[in-house]
């Protein structure tokens, strides 16, 4: 295994997840804005791997089992996070139904790897926007302090709903997908 830029911003993305957990639980006014601001660099890394890899022809099959695998990680540690922090049934419902899709997905792509039909689960739109509305609401949740006057953490509750449904929607048309080639 060769290591490249693409490779070792995956592998930065883990290690800011300690980081992340850290800051979290500081007590000071602003540990909740930094946890938030590395929580986003962290997500822009995903984008950038990603970019990178393509731009420069350097895709490799340790970075493509890598990044999926990181972002699982990052969207299920600040998810036990925020779940932690509210101790709300209304925050716990849509993290169960996104950390629960995650696994049911990962354990898919794993059997139609093993069927060789890997390429009727890959990564679609769909699975990229609801990826996309995760990290939004978990960086509102994250941030949680008011905006300019905004309640950014009540939208960021609305964003978790809009995302576990994504989350739901992926998972079935992924399943139908993967099925349908069966």
């Amino acid at each position: 295994m060769t290591l490249n830029i693409p490779t070792i911003l995956t592998i930065g993305r883990i290690l800011l997840l300690p980081v992340i957990v850290a800051v979290f639980y500081f007590k000071t006014p602003w540990a909740r804005p930094l946890c938030c601001a590395i929580f986003l660099i962290a997500a822009i890394t995903d984008w950038l791997d990603g970019y990178l890899a393509r731009k420069w022809n350097i895709e490799s099959e340790f970075g493509a089992f890598l990044d999926p695998v990181a972002d699982k990680l990052m969207v299920a540690t600040v998810l036990i996070l925020v779940v932690e922090d509210a101790s709300s049934v209304w925050v716990t419902l849509p993290a169960i139904i996104i950390i629960s899709r995650e696994i049911t997905i990962s354990a898919l792509r794993e059997w139609m790897a093993s069927v060789g039909s890997r390429a009727k689960v890959a990564v679609s739109y769909l699975g990229k926007l609801k990826t996309t509305m995760q990290i939004t609401a978990l960086a509102m949740l994250l941030y949680k302090i008011d905006l300019f006057g905004l309640p950014i953490y009540n939208i960021g509750i609305v964003a978790l709903y809009v995302a576990a449904a994504l989350t739901l929607w992926s998972m079935i048309d992924y399943l139908m997908a993967a099925f349908r080639s069966r």
